[in-house]
């Protein structure tokens, strides 16, 4: 069977895309290497949505509207998988109050003070995993499959030698194996998130140097907490690494269950850093996940077209000189699109992006500028 569209990886940023693909195309599949959806980095994900603090600048710009936009949209689509109770994001030290205070005039949302901190109303959580499966819900799913191969060939790319499709998107997050562009680089950054069970109420969101989820009652009258997430660099080469991010379905690996040395560490940091936020009483841990969150070089996120470097240099071989030629001239590979690059707000960023490049596939809206692969492109060129 030929495809109209097909999405490689299932996590938030793929099934955003599939989401707001389906509204306009029938024959989409989505394909991913692990048994469900949102089974690696996604699913791991603490799916906070919290307002970015700091003086103004690009990124934070793209924060602000992103969280906006994916806050009424999740309202919107799927209102029982978001709590929105609000963040209260706590001063480290009072030099961190004091920076606190500085930021005020730049504040994007509604806040109060409250405890020893600022509290957004706009702050809220999503379901990580049933998100992700509600989103893909009307798109065509293959789960256990690795593509170790993508060829274009006769206006088709064809995926593993066997299965078809006029459109390919590329959402594979920290793994960019099937992107042989050297421009291209994405940093994995692996992060630790436990679900704890506890006797303590908590009433919102708490942001320090971790992450405290609004609580959710038990049927055995506790309540069950979700805390995020570490923050980890590990040589993330298959053949030498544990932590690879070719492993399929990687929290349900024996190494990585409670009884692994690393695992007990990371969550035993993430109990020390979460006390230091809230004395959760009696807890239990009764869920940990792992996954590798894929972060760009320079933080913004990587949505559009991929430019064709050796087609494009060759073309135009004075870039290497610094020499400017319009981004629109630049090659690109023919019906290949991509979102990457969302770091560790993808709950924020995914459904936002998703928009702007199924919009750019339909009707070519410009996607914002500062989000296409150009520069990258244009940075690397100036270098070798």
């Amino acid at each position: 069977m030929k495809y109209d569209f097909i999405i490689v990886g299932g996590g938030i940023a793929g099934c955003s895309i599939a989401h707001h693909l389906s509204k306009e195309f029938k024959n989409v599949l989505l394909i991913d290497r692990n048994l469900s959806i949102a089974a690696g980095a996604s699913g791991a994900a603490g799916a906070f949505l919290s307002p970015l603090l700091g003086k103004s600048n690009k990124f934070k710009d793209l924060v602000t509207k992103a969280l906006t936009y994916s806050v009424n949209f999740y309202k919107k689509n799927a209102k029982e998988l978001i709590i929105n109770k609000g963040v209260l994001r706590v001063f480290k030290n009072q030099q961190d109050e004091e920076k606190f205070k500085s930021y005020i005039p730049y504040f994007d949302f509604k806040y109060e003070l409250k405890e020893n901190g600022y509290f957004f109303d706009i702050g809220s959580k999503v379901d990580s995993i049933k998100m992700c499966e509600f989103l893909s819900k009307d798109v065509e799913k293959r789960f256990n499959l690795e593509i170790e191969k993508i060829e274009f060939k006769d206006d088709i790319w064809i995926l593993n030698n066997t299965i078809e499709t006029k459109n390919l998107i590329l959402a594979t997050g920290a793994d960019t194996t099937l992107i042989s562009e050297d421009y291209f680089k994405i940093r994995p950054v692996w992060g630790q998130r436990i679900d704890v069970e506890t006797t303590t109420k908590v009433p919102y969101n708490y942001h320090k140097e971790c992450s405290i989820s609004s609580s959710q009652k038990l049927p055995n009258n506790k309540y069950l907490v979700s805390i995020g997430a570490t923050h980890n660099i590990y040589n993330c080469d298959h053949k030498i690494c544990s932590y690879c991010l070719k492993i399929p379905n990687i929290s349900n690996k024996p190494r990585f269950t409670s009884d692994n040395e690393v695992s007990k560490n990371d969550t035993q940091k993430l109990l020390k850093l979460s006390k230091d936020i809230l004395d959760l009483k009696d807890i239990n841990v009764l869920n940990i996940k792992i996954g590798a969150r894929a972060s760009s070089v320079d933080y913004f996120p990587m949505v559009g077209e991929l430019i064709n470097s050796q087609e494009t240099l060759l073309k135009y071989p004075y870039i290497k000189k610094g020499s400017k030629v319009p981004s629109q001239n630049y090659i690109k590979y023919k019906n290949l699109y991509l979102l990457n690059g969302v770091g560790g707000r993808g709950f924020v960023l995914s459904p936002f992006l998703a928009k702007q490049l199924v919009d750019y596939i339909v009707s070519k809206k410009e996607i914002d500028s500062d989000i296409i692969t150009n520069r990258l492109f244009q940075r690397w060129a100036r270098r070798i």
